[in-house]
This record gives C-alpha cells, structure tokens and sequence, in this order.
C-alpha cells in the first residue's frame, strides 16, 4: 500500500534519507521534504565560512536539487504546526499537507527575546544563512577608524564565533578592532578545564577579551547591557546564547521535554504518536538527554532511515545507539583549533586540521549526490 512520507526540514539526522528517496518510492511511496530554504547549511563548519575559510558552497547541500531529481516533492516553506491526530502538518503559508509517516528534523534556534531598537547590526549563530550577512557587515567596517564586535554567551557556538569574527575583522584590514565574548560567569562551564584554558591562551595572544563580570541584561540599539548596567556599544553583535529546539511540537500540544524538544524513543520516534520519528537538535530522548551537538544527528541517520521505511513497509524497527565518547573539535579561527575525546586534549594547528578533513569528508559524502 503506497504511503506518504513526509520530511520536516532536510537537516544532518535526515541526510541518509534524502539519499533513499528514490528507494523509498521505488517502494511504491511517495515522498515530499519541505524545507524553508532549498539548500542546507552543515552548522559545523559555519563558523568557518564566516571567516571566509569555507565558502557557502563548500557548507551547503542543495536539498531541492536532490529531492526533486530523485523524483520526490521538494516545499519551499517553514512547518509551524503538526495536527497529529489528523496526521497533518500545517504550513508558514497555512497550507496542510496530509501524511502517513512524518518524520522532523527542524533543528533549533538561539533564545533571546531581551533585543530593543535597531537589529540591523545583530545576528544570531542559527540559521547559518545569518552568518553570511554577518560576514559582510564585518567587511563593509573597513573604512572605519575603530571596529567593535560583541558575541554574547560563553558556550562552544560563542568561542567559535568569537575567534572566526577575529579572523575575519583582521584579515579584512578592520583597524582598532575591540572583540568582547560575553560569557556570563564562565565561559565554558560544561566543559573541561583543559580545553578552557586553550580557548583562554589563544584568545589572550589574539586580543579577544572574555567579559565573566555577569550576565547580560538586554540588547538595545547596538548596545549590550549587562544586569550590573555596564555597556558596550559594538558595530556587530552576534548572539549565541545556546539553542532551544523548535517551538512547533508544544504549540501543537505535543508531549515534550524540559527543553521543549519532541519526545522519542529509543527507536526515535514519538511514544505518543508512533508514526512520528524525529532526530537532530529538535527532539529530547527520552532514555538519555542528549548534548546538542552534530556527532548525535550524524550517528541518528541511519536508524531514522531504517526505521522510516520500516514503518512504511511494516518491517522490524531497530533501537538507537547513541554512543560513548565522542570526538568534539572546536574551530577558534585563524586555522586553530582545540580538541577533546575523553580524557585527551590537544589544541593547535593540528586539531583544526582534523575537524577540516572530518567536515569535509562528511560534505563531500552527500554533495556526491548532487553529481
């Protein structure tokens, strides 16, 4: 019996699945992905292309293109709603679209209400699409006397940011640059101490300034205010707080976690609705909260293949694995960076080198469809 599977976003924990499209409706189903751009940016190497050591293309997989030459129906728009008892999903344009398996992979966003006045010059760390206009504002400072540049939070996203705008202002010729990370009273705090005071030398030897004094209040008209009521007034201003999944699972009365992500399984999918799955930064796992990292959507796709034509076949489904320790490599820019797979740490041009060939390597396996 010919069923319809339907995609919600075309992110990392679907990419095994955008690759089988054409299986899938060899199969006799139909597929349809709907996507709010017709590409997909790899979050792991944005920072990356901020600096212009990456290009957009080299980040980017063209979604649109794949789906529809595999024979499957690509929907330029955002999902803001999932009528799950009606098996429906309901569109950005209020358009629904009907399905038998769903399966979301809608990624996060940064979580920061706190802005007021001109956002002209604020950008968040997701959607990547964002680091782009970034990039041109940073360059477009050139002819100024002094260059300021604020990057609010303290997490993996704001160091990445932080030392990849470095290298950008400074390679682009910016003069009298002044780069603050505000990152409440610690920068790192989930992290070990040794990869911190990696971060901590190489920021100090590259005039990055890591403001610990307190969390910051609000940002208004170019200005970040911390709750003590300093300032500092900045030409660009990135936020990069950390991520929340999407909203659209408890606006449409979904069971959700504390972080409001879709709870699944461990075959990844909704214990509530068993014809839903989900994978990536959107959903909570309900056998282990999972860190909100790439490595977990990477390992998620081939079950969430597997499991997506087993609920369209009425196969056997199988359980998530989701792992030991896993490799975590941080980009600090200027071709550096700081590594960590359990007890090891190293950090230089070494261990930037090894995320460059992994992210690589991972672009070139899904680009290959594009041939």
């Amino acid at each position: 019996m010919s069923k319809h599977l339907v995609l919600a976003g075309g992110g990392h924990a679907h990419m095994m699945v955008l690759a089988n499209i054409e299986k899938i409706i060899a199969e006799g189903h139909q597929v349809t992905v709907i996507q709010p751009s017709d590409h997909h940016y790899y979050s792991g190497m944005g920072p990356g292309m901020l600096s212009t050591h990456y290009s957009p293309d080299d980040i980017r997989f063209r979604t649109r293109f794949v789906v529809e030459r595999q024979g499957g129906r690509f929907i330029k728009a955002r999902v803001v709603g999932i009528e799950a008892k009606e098996n429906r999903v309901v569109l950005d344009s209020g358009e629904k679209i009907s399905y038998e398996v769903l399966s979301c992979n809608v990624g996060s966003s940064v979580p920061f209400d706190a802005v007021t006045g001109n956002r002209d010059a604020i950008f968040s760390a997701k959607p990547i699409e964002r680091l782009m206009e970034a990039q041109q504002k940073i360059i477009s400072l050139k002819q100024k006397e002094s260059t300021a540049i604020a990057i609010v939070g303290g997490g993996p996203a704001a160091v990445e940011i932080a030392g990849n705008a470095s290298q950008l202002a400074h390679r682009n010729g910016c003069r009298n640059i002044d780069i603050r990370l505000f990152a409440g009273r610690k920068m790192m705090a989930d992290f070990s101490r040794a990869i911190e005071k990696i971060i901590r030398r190489n920021f100090k030897e590259r005039g990055i300034t890591i403001n610990e004094s307190g969390y910051v209040d609000k940002v208004a008209d170019n200005t970040v205010v911390l709750a003590d009521g300093s300032e500092f007034k900045a030409d660009v201003i990135f936020l990069a707080t950390g991520v929340k999944p999407s909203p659209i699972f408890a606006d449409s009365g979904m069971t959700t976690g504390p972080d409001g992500g879709l709870v699944v399984n461990t075959f990844l999918q909704s214990p509530e609705y068993s014809n839903i799955f989900g994978g990536g930064d959107c959903i909570y796992y309900s056998a282990k909260p999972l860190d909100k990292v790439g490595v977990y959507a990477v390992r998620q796709n081939p079950v969430l293949l597997h499991n997506i034509s087993a609920c369209l076949n009425g196969t056997q489904m199988e359980e998530f694995d989701p792992g030991g320790n896993y490799l975590l490599i941080f980009n600090l820019g200027d071709g550096f960076g700081a590594l960590q797979k359990g007890p090891f740490v190293w950090g230089g041009k070494l261990s930037f080198s090894v995320k460059d060939y992994i992210d690589k390597k991972f672009m070139q396996r899904f680009q290959a469809l594009e041939d």
